[in-house]
């Protein structure tokens, strides 16, 4: 198996991991506006055929990177990206708890969205 490609979805919330063409991963997201703009990972989602190979690990640090670029926080809602910016503070700044607090009344504010 190649190294997946990781590519911003921005417009359906989803940044996604392909290989040979298909996408075999995802983090399902949203963008928050306020009190400061953050990526606000919800799922993490990998195909059963490509668990293992670090795909999730692949997705979660491509969008710190991408909030990085963007200068903006990431407030994760995603057990996995949670755990994973845990295992790696170097690459995954903290949200502060106002952030945390603000994408969960964002998500209950859209229960249809994920």
């Amino acid at each position: 198996m190649s190294d997946p490609e990781i590519r911003d979805n921005r417009a359906v919330g989803r940044l996604e991991a392909v290989v040979d063409g298909e996408v075999v991963g995802r983090i399902e997201y949203f963008v928050l506006d306020s009190p400061e703009r953050a990526l606000v990972p919800v799922h993490t989602i990998v195909e059963p055929a490509h668990e293992g190979k670090g795909i999730a690990g692949s997705l979660a640090r491509e969008l710190y990177a991408i909030a990085g670029r963007e200068d903006s926080a990431v407030a994760s809602l995603c057990p996995y990206v949670t755990k994973w910016a845990e295992r790696h503070p170097e690459e995954a700044p903290p949200a502060g708890q106002d952030l945390v607090t603000a994408s969960k009344e964002w998500l209950a504010a859209h229960p249809g969205r994920f």
